[in-house]
C-alpha cells in the first residue's frame, strides 16, 4: 500500500500503540479469552489532530466515504495477524479513554446497534458478509430510550463484543469489520445536515483462518454502499419516545441497517470469560495525524510536538493479499 513514503513504517508503529480520549474504538482482541496484546491485529484509525487535542476514534458519518470500510487509514495493515480456527471466539475490547475496567467505553447517550462483518482480505466491492448483529431488544417504557446493543450490552459489559469464527470456514486471510453505531443525532440525515446524523464506528481486525475447512463466504455487501441515508435504521429518532410532546407517530421498533445475518454464521454467540489485558492501557504520544487527507508529521521537544513535514494521504486498497510489513524492533 502507498502511504507517505519513508514515514509509513514509523507511522504504523505509532498507530498500533497509540490512543486518546474521544468516542470509541477497539483497543484489543481476546482469542478464546486470551488477550493478544493491545492494538495487535487491529487497523487503528488515524489521529485527526496534533497532541494533545487530536484523537483517533471519531465517528464516520459520510456514507459514501471509503472510511466506512475500516475507518480512516483502514487500508493500512497492522504488522500482526491473529491466527484462528473455525469455532474460535474472538472478543473485541472497545474503549473510550483507557483500556481499564474504570473506562466508560462509550458515552451513555450513544444508543444504537452493533454489527460484525467478515470479508476476505483484501476486500472487494461486495465481500463483506454480516455474521452478527444486535439492535434494540427492549423498547422499554415511554420517556425512556430502551435497551440497545451499544449501551445496554457492550458498554454495560465493559466494552466486550463477542463473535465466533464460522464453522468450516475455508483457510485464508480475512478482515473482521466490527461496528458500533450511535443514533443520538440520527433524527437528522448527514447529507442534509452535516452537523448531525448517525455516527458509525467501524474498526477492522486482521485474522488468518487455519485448518482444512471448505466453506467459502457468499457474496456480501460493499463499504461504502451498504447503507443509505434513507434507511430506517440510519435515519431514526431514537429519542422519540422520550419526548413529552410528539407531533408524529413514534416508532418503538428498530430495523438494523445492512443485510441479514449469513445463514452460515453461528446463530448464537456465547460470551466467554476473558483473562488479563496484555499491553498498553493508556494513551501514548503520537507524531502523525491526518486532517482532510493532509498528513502532518512531527518531532517532539520534551512534550511539545513540532510539525516537520506534510503530505497527502489517499486510501489505496490492494486487489491482492500482501504480507504485512513486520514491526520495527523496539
Amino acid at each position: 500500500m502507498k502511504l507517505f513514503a519513508s514515514s509509513s513504517i514509523a507511522l504504523a508503529a505509532l498507530l498500533q500503540s497509540s490512543q486518546v480520549a474521544a468516542h470509541t474504538f477497539i483497543w484489543g482482541v481476546f482469542l478464546n479469552g486470551v488477550d493478544q496484546g493491545s492494538f495487535r491485529g487491529i487497523r487503528t484509525p488515524a489521529f485527526n489532530g496534533a497532541p494533545p487535542s487530536g484523537y483517533n476514534n471519531s465517528p464516520v458519518k459520510n456514507l459514501t466515504s471509503i472510511d466506512m470500510r475500516c475507518n480512516v487509514l483502514g487500508d493500512f495493515q497492522n504488522s500482526h495477524t491473529i491466527k484462528v480456527v473455525p469455532g474460535d471466539t474472538l472478543t473485541f475490547d472497545w474503549h473510550h479513554d483507557y483500556r481499564t475496567p474504570a473506562d466508560d467505553v462509550i458515552d451513555t447517550s450513544h444508543h444504537g446497534p452493533a454489527m460484525i462483518y467478515l470479508s476476505p482480505d483484501p476486500p472487494t466491492e461486495n465481500s463483506f458478509v454480516k455474521i452478527w448483529e444486535k439492535g434494540l431488544w427492549d423498547a422499554g417504557e415511554m420517556l425512556k430510550p430502551g435497551k440497545w446493543a451499544t449501551t445496554a450490552d457492550i458498554k454495560a459489559n465493559g466494552g466486550l463484543m463477542h463473535m465466533r469464527v464460522p464453522e468450516g470456514l475455508k483457510a485464508g486471510f480475512y478482515l473482521v469489520r466490527a461496528e458500533l453505531v450511535g443514533l443520538h443525532e440520527s433524527d437528522a440525515r448527514f447529507d442534509q445536515n452535516p452537523i448531525r446524523g448517525a455516527q458509525f464506528y467501524p474498526n477492522c481486525v486482521q485474522i488468518e483462518v487455519t485448518g482444512d475447512g471448505t466453506v467459502e463466504l457468499p457474496e456480501g455487501v460493499g463499504f461504502p454502499g451498504a447503507y443509505k441515508y434513507s434507511d430506517p435504521g440510519v435515519h431514526y429518532d431514537i429519542y422519540c419516545s422520550t419526548k413529552t410532546k410528539i407531533t408524529a407517530p413514534c416508532t418503538l421498533t428498530y430495523e438494523i441497517p445492512g443485510p441479514t445475518v449469513w445463514s452460515g454464521a453461528y446463530p448464537d454467540t456465547t460470551a466467554v470469560e476473558v483473562g488479563p489485558v496484555s499491553g498498553a492501557t493508556a494513551k501514548q504520544p503520537w507524531s502523525s495525524w491526518i486532517i482532510k487527507s493532509v498528513v502532518t508529521s512531527a518531532t517532539y521537544s520534551g512534550t511539545k510536538a513540532f510539525a516537520t513535514a506534510t503530505s497527502v494521504y489517499t486510501a489505496s486498497w490492494s486487489s491482492v493479499y500482501q504480507t504485512p510489513t513486520p514491526a520495527p524492533m523496539s
